[in-house]
């Protein structure tokens, strides 16, 4: 048998044309892995993946993970769910039924071909924090009744999923709690500070802040985040997780905000609207697990992450 076919790892993408995954996705076939992405389209979408297509090394399947699959794969990636407030809110009972059907349909294949499995967590699963920065013991403070609860919640009870299959099958797995990610194949329209930022200074509008902007983010450039993922999977079968993964450099919204304006040569002013119930105040990642079992910190400034992402918004801003 060919030595390069029998070492190449067939792993499984859900949400694979959405931003994130396009990205994985990408890093997966350049590394010679055969990998199989699957997406619903509800906010991929296939263009993220196009350059991919020719490639004998990777399909494309229209599939919703609150249905069950049938494939044989070694590795899995579960990223399927809507991560913008805009999205997830749209369809809040679809949403939660995405975190969690999603997660026991693919921790049941996993199971079935003893495959390890990867959850992508969230930062969300800490809610308004009270601990700061936000370290993996930290329970979190989620309102489990409030218009963000579809997203938080649905990702706290599959990470409840995960540890459950751990400790009762031994399924090999993997959680990472992403926190603010950025760059290109973003969606345009899908209401995170980024995003909303850089279409709104290349259209010359009013930047809109939504309370005063004094609350805090931590901004995560998608190749650090991608290096995280792969990272995490291919680490040692006792390193479960969770493990924060995002950028601790720490910035007000309104500070933000006067970047992209710098960054895109506009004049946007900037407007103040009500702060959306729930919206956290304070987002920073501690990353001292990430960086002792891991060996990863991210390296990309904002300042090199944003020329990139701000290129490939302009398309969209015409």
């Amino acid at each position: 048998m060919n030595k390069r076919y029998s070492l190449r790892k067939r792993i499984l993408v859900t949400g694979g044309a959405g931003f994130i995954g396009a990205h994985l996705c990408r890093r997966l076939v350049q590394e010679g892995n055969d990998v199989l992405c699957i997406d619903n389209f509800y906010t991929g979408t296939r263009d993220n993946v196009a350059d991919l297509l020719a490639s004998p090394h990777f399909e494309v399947l229209r599939h919703d993970v609150t249905f069950p699959l049938f494939v044989e794969v070694d590795e899995i990636y579960n990223l399927a769910c809507p991560a913008s407030p805009v999205h997830y809110q749209n369809n809040p009972v679809q949403t939660t039924k995405t975190s969690v059907h999603g997660a026991i349909n693919m921790l049941g294949l996993a199971k079935r071909v003893r495959a390890k499995i990867l959850q992508a967590s969230t930062s969300e699963v800490y809610g308004d924090p009270t601990t700061h920065p936000q370290t993996e013991e930290y329970w979190g403070n989620v309102n489990p009744i409030g218009p963000r609860a579809c997203y938080d919640e649905g990702k706290r009870c599959a990470e409840t999923l995960f540890f459950d299959y751990h400790r009762q099958h031994r399924l090999r797995i993997k959680v990472a709690r992403i926190f603010n990610t950025y760059g290109p194949l973003m969606h345009p329209n899908d209401g995170r500070v980024v995003s909303n930022f850089v279409m709104q200074a290349l259209r010359g509008e009013p930047l809109t802040i939504y309370g005063d902007g004094s609350q805090t983010r931590s901004f995560c450039y998608v190749s650090d985040l991608v290096e995280g993922l792969v990272r995490l999977m291919n680490s040692a079968d006792e390193i479960t997780g969770p493990i924060n993964l995002g950028n601790p450099n720490e910035m007000t919204v309104r500070e933000m905000a006067e970047t992209i304006v710098r960054q895109c040569g506009s004049r946007s002013p900037i407007s103040f609207a009500p702060l959306p119930a729930d919206d956290p105040k304070q987002r920073q990642p501690d990353i001292t697990k990430a960086q002792q079992l891991l060996g990863w910190c991210p390296s990309v400034a904002l300042a090199d992450g944003l020329p990139p992402t701000i290129e490939y918004f302009r398309r969209f801003a015409q």
